[in-house]
């Protein structure tokens, strides 16, 4: 097996637990990194059934699952390393899920799981701009062959788009402060590279604070360049619709957006969480929470990978037609 470039699975048993994974079935890794989940649920599918594994990164490629992972191989991915037989990566967007099943010809899943964290192998790589801890390029785009970097948006977003932006995404109360600011620097040189940005911002943030609204700045912008949002609602939406009847969606979430939009399709069968009814008032919605309350990591887990202490797990099932 090749060494991973990615991070340890956050809720691994939690996560594909809630799949209750039927031998046969097919099942969808919307978000394989590492490959860690991935590896998991073919080891239970146990040489049966396919699974689907979707990234944008080519990074993610490295860790293609080869046939001395989990079980026999006749294929081979474009590097020429015999793949799993049971396994397909496909390295596109998640929001082109349900164009990529029709292209499979697959019309319904048994199961969808997604992880939603930023790995820490992107927070990791100096050269990609992700983290204020290293002087990089402000790029921070997650597929590298294509859209906006993040340093197209602080020299090229208005004062009020900007402002927007960090408040929306980052929920960052002074953000029109720091609108104001960016635009003025801007004038004088080009924001290029994430120390260019923060010696522009730093003034703002207090300092018992700085670090974690310097983190939530830089994840407004992250959002903003991988269209973040709009992709997730795409892909839930397409999830529900080719789930089958008591087919299982498992959503690991970080931040308090994308656990709305997960936890509102879920109760409403809507992003938006408006709720329909039916004549007799009852909701109609085509998902039932498994779980009321969002899994957790326990204490073990969070000394463990400090990354998971804001991850919350949602568990939902397909309900019968």
């Amino acid at each position: 097996m090749e060494e991973q470039t990615y991070h340890i699975p956050v809720l691994l048993k939690e996560s594909i637990d809630g799949l209750d994974i039927k031998q046969g079935g097919v099942y969808v890794d919307v978000t394989f990194g590492g490959g860690g989940h991935s590896r998991e649920i073919l080891r239970r599918l146990n040489g049966t059934g396919h699974l689907f594994s979707f990234d944008q990164d080519e990074d993610a490629e490295r860790n293609i699952i080869s046939k001395d992972d989990t079980a026999s191989s006749n294929n081979t991915d474009n590097t020429g390393k015999e793949v799993n037989a049971n396994f397909t990566f496909v390295r596109s967007n998640f929001r082109y899920l349900k164009n990529w099943m029709r292209y499979y010809g697959i019309e319904q899943i048994d199961g969808l799981l997604a992880d939603l964290g930023v790995s820490s192998h992107h927070f990791d790589d100096e050269t990609r701009g992700f983290s204020f801890r290293f002087d990089a390029p402000l790029d921070m785009r997650m597929n590298k062959r294509a859209g906006i970097t993040a340093a197209d948006i602080v020299n090229t977003y208005d004062e009020r788009q900007l402002a927007d932006l960090f408040y929306l995404y980052g929920e960052i109360k002074n953000s029109r402060q720091i609108a104001t600011g960016i635009v003025k620097a801007r004038a004088q040189r080009n924001i290029s590279t994430t120390q260019d940005l923060l010696d522009v911002v730093q003034t703002y943030f207090k300092r018992e604070r700085e670090k974690k609204d310097m983190a939530k700045l830089f994840q407004a912008l992250r959002i903003e360049v991988n269209h973040e949002m709009q992709a997730l609602r795409e892909m839930l939406v397409s999830a529900t619709e080719l789930l089958k009847p008591n087919g299982r969606l498992s959503v690991i979430t970080y931040h308090s957006l994308e656990d709305r939009m997960v936890k509102n399709i879920i109760k409403t069968g809507n992003i938006e969480g408006r709720r329909e009814t039916d004549f007799f008032g009852k909701t109609n919605t085509p998902l039932s929470a498994v779980n009321n309350k969002p899994i957790l990591p326990d204490n073990d887990e969070q000394e463990r990978n400090p990354r998971s202490r804001s991850a919350k797990l949602r568990i939902a099932v397909k309900n019968d037609e």
